[in-house]
C-alpha cells in the first residue's frame, strides 16, 4: 500500500484509535429529496465539524459544501437507477476518476448488490474501480446493498463482505446483524456499518455501541443524525461511542443533556 493511499485511508479511518465518524448525505442519489435532506447545504452545515469524513455525490458536494471545508471527501461514484425504478441494483459507475481527484477525494464509494439481478456487473465494476483507482493512490469504498430477498444476516452479510474484499475494496460499508462478529472475522479489511433506516436515538446508539464492540472501526450514519430532532446532539453522542469509548446509555444520556434548550441555544 502506498503513502498516498495510506494517507487518503487515515483521514476517513483516524489516528490513534483507529475509528471512524463518517457523515451520509448522499442518499439523494436514489431517493431524491429526502425528508431533512430537502436542503443539503443546512442540514450539512453544522455537523461537519463533529464527523470525520463525509460520505457524498459531487453534485451536493460543489453545491452544498464549502472548498473552505477540510473534511475528507468519500465520493459516491456509482448511481442510475431511483427508488421508483423496476431494480435498484442496475448500477453503474457515473463518476470518473478524474472528476473525483478535482473534487480532491479522499475515498471512492460504490455498491454491490449481492444476489440482486445485476449482481455480476456491480461486482466487476467495483474490481475495475479498483484497478483505476489505485493507480492514483485512491481507496475504495464498497457498500454492500441488500437485495430485495436478501435478509441482513451473518451468512449473507458475509458472504457480499467477503466479495468485495476479494475485488480489492479497501474499506467496507456493511449494516449490523446478530452474530456480526462473524462477518468481521470473515473480513479481511475494515468494516463501517451503515445506519439504515431512522429508528429512535437511543436503539441508533445500541447499534453503534454493538457494532463497534463487534469490530466494526466505526460508522456511516445518515439519516438516524440529520432526521434526529436534534441531530448536533446525536452526532455527538454517535462520536462519544466510537471515538470515546463511551456506552450505549451514557451517549443516550449525553444525548438528551445536549438536547435540552440551554445546548440549543449555545449552538445557534
Amino acid at each position: 500500500m502506498d503513502w498516498g493511499l495510506k494517507n487518503r485511508i487515515s483521514g476517513i479511518i483516524r489516528p490513534p484509535d483507529g475509528k471512524a465518524v463518517m457523515l451520509a448525505v448522499d442518499h439523494g442519489y436514489f431517493l431524491g429529496p429526502t425528508e431533512k435532506l430537502e436542503a443539503p447545504a443546512r442540514a450539512i452545515r453544522p455537523l461537519l465539524r463533529h464527523c470525520d469524513s463525509l460520505m457524498v455525490t459531487r453534485g451536493v458536494l460543489r453545491s452544498s459544501v464549502s472548498a473552505t471545508q477540510h473534511i475528507p471527501i468519500v465520493l459516491r461514484v456509482s448511481g442510475g437507477s431511483s427508488i421508483i425504478g423496476e431494480d435498484l441494483s442496475n448500477e453503474r459507475i457515473t463518476t470518473g476518476i478524474k472528476d473525483a481527484l478535482r473534487l480532491n477525494s479522499s475515498a471512492l464509494a460504490m455498491s454491490i448488490f449481492v444476489g440482486a439481478k445485476h449482481e455480476h456487473r456491480t461486482i466487476v465494476s467495483l474490481g475495475r474501480l479498483v484497478n483505476e483507482a489505485e493507480e492514483y493512490g485512491m481507496p475504495v469504498l464498497a457498500v454492500t446493498a441488500v437485495g430485495k430477498d436478501m435478509g441482513k444476516d451473518a451468512r449473507y452479510l458475509s458472504l457480499a463482505c467477503r466479495i468485495a474484499a476479494e475485488q480489492g475494496a479497501h474499506i467496507i460499508k456493511t449494516y449490523y446483524c446478530e452474530n456480526f462478529e462473524k462477518v468481521i472475522e470473515s473480513c479481511p479489511v475494515p468494516v463501517i456499518i451503515a445506519g439504515g433506516k431512522k429508528i429512535p436515538e437511543r436503539d441508533a446508539l445500541h447499534l453503534t455501541y454493538n457494532a463497534v464492540n463487534a469490530g466494526a472501526v466505526g460508522v456511516d450514519m445518515g439519516r438516524n443524525i440529520w432526521q434526529s430532532e436534534n441531530p448536533v446532539p446525536m452526532i455527538r453522542a454517535v462520536r462519544a461511542i466510537v471515538h470515546g469509548n463511551m456506552k450505549a446509555d451514557e451517549a443516550y444520556e449525553l444525548y438528551q443533556r445536549l438536547s435540552k434548550p440551554e445546548h440549543a441555544k449555545a449552538r445557534a
